[in-house]
């Protein structure tokens, strides 16, 4: 299996336990591995060979912007649903971090990891 990736990708959503965290949008950042067939898109050429990264990252944007969560797992876990559904992913690594959260730490966040069923 083959890997596209996404580093350090910058988004906008309201994540957070207590409600006041949920009220104004903060920057979370995710790196995302996307596992997939690379064989075809190796040989052709042509976008439809592969996964477009940059409609991922605009569905990205668009469902955190639609969406709120409580929980870094539960919005990682949404994103990697959504990867594999909607683009046909065969795996999906995701790690999601939300920096200058608290004070004297650099960043919290989980890294997760689905594939296809």
């Amino acid at each position: 299996m083959d890997t596209i990736f996404l580093s350090e990708v910058k988004v906008q959503t309201k994540l957070g336990v207590p409600a006041w965290e949920r009220m104004v949008p903060q920057t979370i950042i995710l790196d995302i591995e996307i596992g997939y067939d690379l064989t075809n898109a190796c040989k052709s050429d042509p976008i439809v060979d592969t996964i477009d990264y940059g409609a991922v990252v605009s569905r990205i944007r668009e469902t955190l912007t639609e969406n709120s969560f409580q929980l870094v797992e539960a919005l990682a876990e949404h994103i990697c649903q959504m990867i594999l559904g909607e683009f046909g992913a065969l795996s999906v690594k995701i790690r999601v971090a939300k920096p200058g959260i608290l004070p004297g730490l650099k960043a919290l966040g989980v890294v997760i990891e689905r594939f296809k069923k």
